[in-house]
């Protein structure tokens, strides 16, 4: 089945969990030499005549021909040297250019260079479309922008765009440390897809079967091209392609990132933090999800070996917490207050759930699973790959937890007596 089928079928066919899901996605299109089509894909489509490009140097160095693609549009554009981290700063550059204006927005890359983007136009209400150019991460249909405001991390509401292209081409040649980070960004849905069955359990959090099958079928066909991906093979490049499409569109149609991000997103987000904070430049975005997310499997495969648990509510020194975080203090007080994600979770429950919550973690593939895939992968593995000290990680697996209002595994330790 196709995106676009998937896309189709959602829309048509009534959801068992009662709501109804749908997405800003009208148009996919994935293939050979489409650099060439942008200009026509976008006509089709209903984009203004006016369109502001916004790409880096290194990702319309990737996609060229796009710019004679567009000729007969009037093109302005943002080109920035290097966005590693999307910023708020970035939206708001962005905003000014749009605000009031009859012009649409393309987004040539991936990631950091998206997500400004996204925010922006949903802000301004501006069509949207993304070229991606390297598999390297999974928000290409995302409801969602992650976006580092001072020095916090958050993620915010923002919008799916209506066309995604991808160069099958272009996609293929990419470097394989992207295309190594992309997997790695993908293998960290086990554990979003775990936090968030759990927290649908204890808590009562919506939770979508469909939804969640959509994001574990994208994952698990990753999961057999893993001797694919560094191939520079254009069949392969599509099917990866694809494959991150489906977890995105997960987010899109539950317009929100709980089908796939979980605690690791989290922990990654918080190392991300602290290093701005010292002035240091972040990994890729997968690199470190999904490095954090072997971490964590091993932690909840862990968990899963204690056949019952004593659970009590938490009792949390909000002072020393808010200490840590630092100049993020004020942020994480507003996600804290009047009350905490933990504050409605009954131990009773959390006690008595305890074997299907085993169950859940048991239902994904192990540390030890996910590690071989990784490595076949070539991805990043261990906290010396990345460059993080076991201090750094440690302080920010304990203190991550409580820079999200979201109920994870991880959230849920402080009710656990170890």
């Amino acid at each position: 089945m196709s995106v676009m089928d998937i896309i189709k079928s959602f829309r048509e066919q009534p959801c068992p969990c009662g709501r109804v899901h749908d997405t800003a996605v009208r148009d996919v299109r994935i293939g050979s030499g489409l650099v060439h089509e942008v200009g026509s894909i976008l006509r089709e489509s209903g984009f203004s005549n006016n369109i502001l490009l916004v790409a880096d140097k290194d990702t319309l160095k990737a996609s060229e021909g796009i710019v004679e693609s567009l000729c007969g549009f009037n093109v302005e554009y943002k080109i920035y040297d290097e966005i590693r981290v999307a910023e708020m700063s970035h939206v708001d550059e962005l905003c000014d250019m749009i605000r009031g204006r009859d012009i649409s927005v393309l987004s040539v890359g991936t990631g950091s260079v998206n997500d400004p983007c996204r925010l922006a136009a949903a802000r301004e209400n501006k069509m949207l479309c993304i070229f991606g150019t390297a598999p390297s991460m999974d928000g290409f249909a995302s409801y969602s922008s992650p976006i580092v405001d001072g020095y916090f991390k958050a993620s915010y509401p923002a919008k799916s765009p209506e066309v995604i292209i991808g160069d099958t081409r272009i996609l293929a040649k990419s470097p394989v440390y992207l295309k190594a980070a992309g997997f790695g960004d993908m293998i960290a849905k086990y554990v979003g897809l775990i936090d968030w069955q759990i927290s649908a359990l204890v808590s009562g959090e919506y939770y979508c079967d469909r939804i969640a099958a959509l994001t574990r079928e994208g994952v698990d066909s990753l999961m057999e091209m893993a001797d694919r991906v560094k191939l520079d093979d254009e069949e392969t490049a599509g099917m990866i392609f694809e494959s991150l499409l489906m977890t995105g569109l997960g987010m899109s149609f539950s317009q929100n990132s709980r089908p796939a991000s979980g605690s690791e997103h989290i922990v990654a987000h918080l190392i991300e933090c602290f290093e701005l904070i010292e002035g240091k430049t972040p990994n890729y975005h997968g690199e470190d999800v999904g490095v954090c997310t072997l971490e964590v499997l091993k932690l909840y495969n862990a968990l899963a070996e204690r056949e019952s648990i004593e659970a009590v509510s938490p009792a949390l020194d909000w002072d020393h917490i808010y200490e840590v975080f630092g100049p993020m203090a004020d942020d994480v007080r507003k996600l804290n207050t009047p009350k905490t994600v933990t504050d409605e979770v009954d131990p009773g429950v959390l006690m008595e759930s305890w074997g299907k919550i085993r169950d859940i973690i048991h239902s994904v593939p192990s540390y030890e699973e996910c590690l071989e895939k990784m490595k076949i992968a070539g991805c990043k593995l261990t906290l010396e790959d990345i460059g993080k000290s076991r201090e750094l990680f440690d302080k920010c697996m304990q203190y991550s937890p409580y820079m999200r209002y979201r109920l994870t595994l991880l959230r849920l330790l402080d009710m656990i007596l170890i």
